[in-house]
């Protein structure tokens, strides 16, 4: 296939960003080749939000970037052109009944994420966009001289399909079992662009105490988690989370994860679980005397269940120093003080961060100085835009991803086509 085939946009990518890219690009009246080199489109959006798909966050566009701490400013464009109502809208004029849970989280009404997908698929195929699957790009191709401008790729087979525009929405590193690995960097690297650091991000952390695998599989409700590196404080906020085998996860903890990104793994991290954040020490300490007069006759061990999950309460009774048989009535002051300390300040040393494996995005990527945050086309090759994770741009959980992946890739569809129509 040439350039006179018919198919002047090519979209390298098939997920959320790719998939919208395409769809962006034909509804302005351009031709598209989409390669994917999957057996199906959107693979990782099956897996998101737990197979429900949290397609995106109907807060305020306003309050969008304060979920975003990497790089907000350069999506105000792409945002305010395609914002979260818009997406919405985009879904439910094609089909695909939405529902607003806690946070503004937005999900398919049928809580099925193939239905976010099956809208998509119905849109391409509805503007006649033209799908390669087991199609892998190996090269991103470029005409050199005074008209240096992108020209094409290179298919893993050898075959060359000439463009006069190239969408590189071929994701991160995250979940790599999902086809993430990575191309997309080396495809922008080789046309000059700069690809900042990339390590894994909204995902778990392991931490160093030896008694934090004794609670595997216990998930917490309504908890503060404070993270601090010597006096200075980098995360605290409220959520859910859960120990694990190696550490903690859960919606809060992969929250700590993006913004402790700098610092993480570099040295251990002081970090504490506030068990009880509603009440302060004194009003703790007035539940626990009420619940130990109620109990005055039991062991230690036997008048704590209604203060923690019965998986929690060996490593409670443990880090309170109170022996397990020790008789309610002869606790002292001082060994009550310390239960409260323990429950308020849960104290957990954090390592580093989990894998790729098992990280929802990739932080870091390529240089936004370097991409028109209007049009997401590339400042060093003309021709060639970028959008989704592939960007150095990310967000906290709760849809704001998946939302950065439909802005940008609507942004640079249709500002390909209408750069290709113009000329």
């Amino acid at each position: 296939m040439n350039m006179d085939s018919g198919y002047p946009i090519i979209v390298v990518g098939g997920g959320a960003a790719g998939m919208m890219a395409a769809c962006a690009a034909a509804g302005e009246g351009a031709k598209v080749l989409l390669l994917e080199k999957n057996d199906k489109l959107g693979k990782k959006i099956y897996i998101t939000g737990k197979g429900r798909c949290n397609y995106t966050n109907c807060c305020e566009t306003e309050d969008f970037f304060r979920h975003v701490p990497c790089n907000p400013r350069f999506l105000y464009s792409s945002i305010y052109g395609f914002d979260p109502r818009a997406v919405m809208d985009w879904f439910e004029a094609r089909g695909l009944k939405s529902a607003v849970e806690r946070g503004n989280r937005v999900f398919p009404a049928s809580s099925h994420a193939s239905d976010v997908t099956r809208t998509l698929e119905k849109e391409l195929k509805h503007l006649h966009v033209e799908i390669r699957l087991n199609c892998e790009v190996r090269e991103l191709l470029r005409e050199e001289g005074t008209e240096r401008r992108v020209s094409g790729v290179r298919l893993g087979t050898g075959e060359i399909l000439r463009a006069k525009a190239v969408i590189l929405a071929t994701g991160g590193m995250s979940y790599p079992s999902t086809g993430s690995t990575g191309d997309g960097y080396r495809f922008a690297s080789s046309a000059g662009h700069q690809i900042t650091e990339l390590s894994p991000s909204l995902v778990p952390i392991t931490a160093a105490e030896a008694d934090i695998p004794k609670m595997q599989g216990l998930s917490l409700k309504n908890v503060r988690f404070l993270v601090r590196d010597g006096r200075k404080i980098l995360f605290d906020d409220f959520g859910e989370m859960m120990f694990t085998h190696f550490g903690v996860t859960g919606p809060l903890i992969l929250s700590a994860s993006a913004d402790l990104q700098k610092q993480i793994g570099r040295k251990p991290l002081s970090a504490e679980i506030d068990l009880k954040p509603a009440l302060s020490e004194e009003k703790l300490d007035q539940r626990v005397i009420r619940d130990f007069e109620l109990s005055s006759n039991k062991v230690f061990r036997n008048a704590i269940s209604g203060l923690y999950p019965s998986r929690m309460q060996p490593v409670i009774i443990d880090r309170s120093g109170i022996p397990a048989e020790k008789a309610v009535h002869d606790i002292t002051k001082a060994e009550r003080t310390e239960l409260i300390r323990v429950t308020k300040h849960f104290s957990l040393t954090l390592t580093g961060l989990r894998g790729f494996q098992e990280a929802v995005i990739t932080h870091g990527g390529v240089s936004v100085k370097e991409v028109d945050p209007s049009t997401m086309e590339s400042r060093i090759l003309p021709g060639l835009y970028l959008a989704g994770e592939l960007l150095d741009v990310d967000a906290y959980t709760g849809g704001f991803n998946l939302q950065i992946a439909w802005a940008t890739g609507h942004a640079a569809g249709t500002a390909a086509a209408e750069k290709i129509c113009r000329n």
